[in-house]
């Protein structure tokens, strides 16, 4: 807050107008400053609205005013340049999907298991059965049996066939149930003696995942191979393999199963996959990720034009990979990326367009 100061004239002192005068001074001096800052961001903001979302060969010099630094200045910022070689990648669509939980599928199993044993021991009490029967007619046809006898013998006979038939129907309706919730592949595994893929799904080695593409899209072939993370993050994507398609879909596409032996995986989890494309590679180049500056929402990477002087550019075709981005358009092989040190450039930019605003006169 101002202090309005008295004058060496006694004369001239009049509180009421050094008040005024004073208070007069110091809004003139907030607004100017406050016009001030408000140039620099109408600056900033047109800056936005003014860079391209990508940029080819001729444009390079449009997204930012070209910096000047000498050798030794670079040296001292640290400054590092990577020549850009190329390279071509399969071009990747993104899905999501869930870490399966396979309780359902090992209460399936169980079922199966005892229906299994059900089935043997009505096997074996139908074979007992047949050997009575077999011995009754024998007694019978001697006459030493009554017809009576033959007759519940014959009935006995006829309830464990009964029991065998029951036990088979069982069990082939819990397979069935199996492979219509989930599939033949993972139907085969949970019911196969020894059942060593599903017990790596049990052990925590591999995990189960299932994949809802989008609705426009579809896996190049069975058996493709593709990445996924939980945390969103491409750089940190593990492998995992098809199985099967999912029996099990939403209105949004079709599902696959997929198994991975990613660790950080817990049933229950939400995934990012992303796939490739059907018959569609990339030629591109590939950035660090030391590289990619991110300002406005937008990517930018700095190019070194000359031995001294530095451009920022858009970039906008890119994905990220595990070593970083692919860039399909806006750069060339050849080019010189700053790939240590960006920052320092970006920093060094940003504060030349800001004027000193300490000045009050």
């Amino acid at each position: 807050m101002f202090k309005p100061q008295k004058p060496t004239d006694k004369s001239t002192y009049n509180p009421i107008m050094l008040y005024f005068r004073g208070l007069r001074r110091y809004i003139c001096t907030r607004l100017k400053r406050i016009n001030t800052l408000l140039a620099v961001c109408a600056l900033a903001y047109c800056l936005v609205l003014t860079t391209p979302s990508h940029a080819d060969d001729d444009d390079l010099k449009t997204n930012s005013a070209t910096l000047t630094l000498t050798a030794h200045a670079q040296q001292l910022a640290g400054i590092t340049t990577l020549t850009l070689t190329p390279t071509t990648r399969q071009a990747e669509f993104t899905a999501y999907g869930k870490v399966v939980n396979i309780q359902p599928l090992l209460e399936l199993r169980n079922r199966y298991k005892l229906a299994v044993t059900d089935n043997r021991a009505a096997l074996a009490r139908y074979r007992q059965a047949q050997q009575d029967i077999n011995r009754q007619q024998d007694l019978y046809r001697s006459g030493i049996s009554s017809k009576r006898n033959l007759q519940a013998q014959q009935a006995q006979w006829q309830s464990a066939q009964a029991q065998v038939a029951s036990a088979d129907l069982q069990g082939t309706a819990i397979k069935d149930e199996a492979r219509l919730l989930w599939g033949k592949t993972l139907t085969d595994w949970a019911f196969a003696a020894p059942a060593q893929e599903l017990d790596a799904l049990i052990t925590g080695q591999r995990h189960l995942l299932q994949i809802t593409l989008p609705a426009n899209k579809q896996l190049d072939k069975p058996g493709v191979q593709i990445v996924a993370d939980a945390s969103g993050n491409r750089s940190l994507a593990r492998p995992a393999l098809w199985l099967s398609v999912a029996t099990q879909t939403d209105a949004q596409g079709a599902s696959h199963f997929f198994q991975s032996d990613d660790n950080r995986l817990i049933a229950g989890m939400k995934v990012t996959a992303w796939i490739p494309e059907q018959h569609q590679a990339l030629t591109g180049v590939t950035l660090p990720t030391s590289a990619v500056l991110w300002l406005m929402g937008e990517a930018f990477v700095y190019i070194k034009t000359s031995t001294d002087s530095f451009a920022r550019l858009a970039i906008a075709d890119y994905f990220a990979v595990a070593d970083g981005y692919f860039v399909s358009t806006g750069l060339k092989p050849g080019d010189q990326v700053v790939s240590l040190g960006a920052q320092t450039l970006l920093s060094e930019e940003l504060r030349g367009q800001i004027p000193d605003l300490d000045d009050d006169d």
